[in-house]
């Protein structure tokens, strides 16, 4: 099997391998301090496309494995890590950690957005190296996952497509609920403020000038993101996508709460392969 240039990063040192030295479909590095994982798709060129996913809340990017392969099946080379303070790279247990996010999402989730949103990028210059692989990209997760998918849109134009599932593009998530409690809005600490006042997404509708391809996909009564949230980005961004209203799209599933249904997944495949198309040469 074929590829270009691979490369795997080892003590925060990229450091270059033979195409033999990587058997198999998948596959994992370290880029820096970020732990990787891929899934190559069945002939490799340089005019695959790159599909970075990533998965809900706090989970290992193990759990984005199904739709990795769901994606190198039909011709993308996926990936998926860690971000920061997630998954392997989380430093305190659930039992602490939750309790305080649900006492101050602001101060504790908004640098899981921020900082999950720039090491985005960076994975996607490694993978740019490493593969072989040119823009256009493509990027997409779930929940807190499709959050910091959204946001990484807005920070780098190579990400001409997005496929959020139950995320939202407000980090406020005003309406957010917790076994059926509201949550407060809580404050965040100059760090937290620093990243939504850069990045976060529905305040900052200039950073989507290069008109990626946005598809939500929403759960009707989802009451912990909220489907308003990405109802009111399409809005506020309405002058942006002016000349092209089907690169914006909010689709809500009745019944469906905090949840990903299969028919989610299957527009989001469909999405992907109608704006950056896999390499099916």
């Amino acid at each position: 099997m074929a590829c270009f240039g691979a490369a795997f990063a080892i003590f925060g040192r990229e450091t270059d391998l033979s195409p033999t030295s990587r058997p198999g479909r998948s596959g994992s590095a370290r880029v820096e301090q970020i732990p990787v994982i891929w899934e190559l798709p069945e002939r490799l060129t340089p005019t695959t496309k790159l599909v970075i996913w990533l998965p809900a809340g706090l989970a290992t990017m193990e759990t984005a494995r199904p739709v990795m392969l769901r994606l190198a099946a039909v011709g993308y080379l996926a990936v998926s890590f860690d971000s920061w303070e997630r998954g392997s790279r989380s430093t305190e247990a659930l039992e602490s950690l939750m309790p305080r996010v649900w006492a101050n999402f602001p101060q504790v989730a908004w640098p899981l957005y921020g900082n999950g949103a720039l090491e985005l990028m960076r994975v996607a210059d490694w993978a740019a190296r490493a593969f072989g692989v040119t823009p256009p990209f493509a990027v997409g997760g779930v929940s807190a996952g499709g959050d910091i998918a959204v946001a990484a849109a807005g920070l780098d134009p190579r990400m001409a497509c997005v496929a959020a599932v139950v995320a939202t593009p407000d980090w406020r998530r005003p309406g957010m609920h917790v076994d059926g409690q509201l949550v407060g809005s809580g404050e965040p600490d100059a760090y937290a403020a620093w990243l939504y006042e850069r990045i976060n997404p529905i305040t900052n509708p200039g950073s989507y000038a290069h008109r990626p391809a946005m598809l939500f996909e929403c759960g009707a009564q989802d009451d912990h993101v909220p489907a308003d949230g990405a109802q009111r980005f399409q809005q506020a961004l309405a002058p942006v996508y002016a000349l092209d209203e089907a690169r914006i799209r909010v689709t809500l599933h009745s019944g469906v709460g905090h949840d990903t249904v299969p028919e989610m997944l299957d527009n989001c495949m469909a999405w992907l392969r109608t704006h950056v198309p896999p390499d099916e040469r």
